[in-house]
């Protein structure tokens, strides 16, 4: 899953003008504005399927793509959105700045184990969470891993990381099958 995020840039600045977000929640379907639980409306959208966090100063947060092209067309699309509601901004700055990953290594892992030899990485409370989290230093990720062979990869900004990620954690969770 991608997270990107990216900025409109006002086309008239009239003193910064701000997006209203209660004009564009409004105006707009699939939309949710709770200014006393969140300051920015959330904005879904069904192809692709991801959802938008749109603030009243521009920033957007696209989350939920399944790759970095879907982010960008979703980023497009939600920009598009606003653009139709009345606010005369341009879509700008896109960036990637989370990539999660998931996978099963069909194993179960002994996570005692696995914290106490790689204990400069690792933290591991069962009490707390029931996994271990386990952060890597090159590339710069976390793993979520649990006892079931269950991990996910966090904080890639880049589909390699994840992949480098993967291939560096897996021989060290075979040492640990149970």
């Amino acid at each position: 899953m991608y997270e990107s995020e990216s900025h409109f840039i006002q086309k008239r600045s009239r003193g910064g003008r701000r997006i209203d977000l209660k004009k564009l929640t409004l105006h707009s379907r699939n939309t949710e504005y709770n200014p006393k639980r969140f300051s920015a409306v959330i904005m879904r959208i069904r192809e692709p399927r991801t959802t938008a966090l749109i603030f009243s100063s521009g920033k957007m947060v696209t989350t939920g793509a399944k790759s970095e092209s879907a982010s960008r067309q979703a980023s497009r699309k939600f920009a598009r959105i606003v653009q139709k509601v009345g606010f005369n901004v341009k879509f700008a700055d896109f960036k990637v700045q989370n990539i999660v990953g998931s996978c099963d290594v069909r194993f179960s892992i002994r996570l005692e184990g696995l914290c106490i030899m790689h204990a400069q990485f690792s933290t591991y409370e069962p009490e707390l969470f029931p996994g271990l989290i386990y952060r890597m230093v090159h590339p710069r990720v976390v793993l979520l891993i649990f006892v079931s062979g269950k991990v996910v990869i966090t904080g890639a900004r880049h589909q390699d990381d994840i992949d480098q990620a993967f291939h560096h954690i897996y021989p060290i969770l075979r040492r640990f099958k149970k």
